[in-house]
């Protein structure tokens, strides 16, 4: 599902994801992922006062808002969406963050100690070019801090099966590190979160259906449907191994 305005799924969805997470997990973040996980990847990628961060497709900036205000670094959050910029930057209010609306590629010019990329590595069919405009943008000794949905691209039926399947690039964790290497990145830190992930996915979707007239009055039926349709593929392949979801820092050389 696309949403050109987020405004209206960010208030449908809210309310089931906070009732989807543990107490003190939900940080306004769109994705799987839990704010221990978001804080665990920030250290490893030695985020913290003074480091400037470059968060790419960061949506509302949950995370990004959340770890400009533990850790104090200097932030820069870029989405194509400027209704989800718009959100972000209202819900900032005095934190020191900054916005910008733009597709990805091009990066903003640089150079930044870290690059964050969560939960929207997927999105990107052309990896090599992604990964060569995060190198770019890194000062030497830099850190690109991100997570991948890594298996076997999508087969036909698998692509019919899923939602918005033209942002659903899956890859093999060995190409993505040969597309690293190619940039002079290397891997510094890397974690499976599969499990934890297939749990989230599952929490998520069992929350969206107990709140359905209430997330339908927002989106709509069919927007709900799609909604709940791709979860259900996510809780099947990670729990079959078909998918695994990763985190992982990659320095660039200094």
């Amino acid at each position: 599902m696309r949403q050109d305005d987020r405004a209206p799924y960010d208030r449908a969805l809210h309310r089931a994801r906070v009732a989807a997470y543990a107490p003190g997990e939900f940080i306004g973040q769109e994705s799987f992922m839990t704010a221990g996980e978001i804080r665990a990847l920030a250290v490893q990628a030695g985020i913290g006062p003074e480091v400037s961060v470059l968060d790419l497709c960061c949506g509302t900036a949950g995370p990004g808002r959340w770890l400009t205000q533990e850790l104090g670094c200097a932030y820069l959050g870029v989405d194509a969406s400027a209704s989800a910029v718009a959100l972000a930057r209202e819900r900032a209010g005095d934190l020191p963050c900054r916005f910008a609306t733009a597709r990805i590629p091009p990066l903003p010019r640089g150079p930044f100690d870290v690059v964050l990329l969560l939960e929207t590595m997927l999105a990107f069919e052309d990896k090599d070019a992604l990964v060569g405009q995060v190198a770019g943008a890194l000062r030497p000794g830099g850190r690109f801090a991100f997570t991948l949905e890594e298996g076997p691209p999508l087969t036909a039926g698998e692509r019919s099966a899923m939602p918005d399947a033209d942002t659903v690039w899956l890859t093999p964790l060995h190409e993505l590190g040969a597309c690293l290497e190619r940039a002079g990145l290397v891997v510094a830190y890397q974690e499976d979160h599969s499990a934890a992930h297939r749990a989230t996915a599952q929490a998520l979707a069992a929350a969206f259906a107990a709140d359905a007239h209430h997330i339908a009055a927002h989106i709509g039926r069919r927007a709900l449907d799609e909604l709940l349709a791709a979860h259900r593929l996510w809780i099947e392949w990670l729990g079959e191994g078909r998918v695994r979801k990763l985190a992982l820092v990659a320095a660039l050389s200094a």
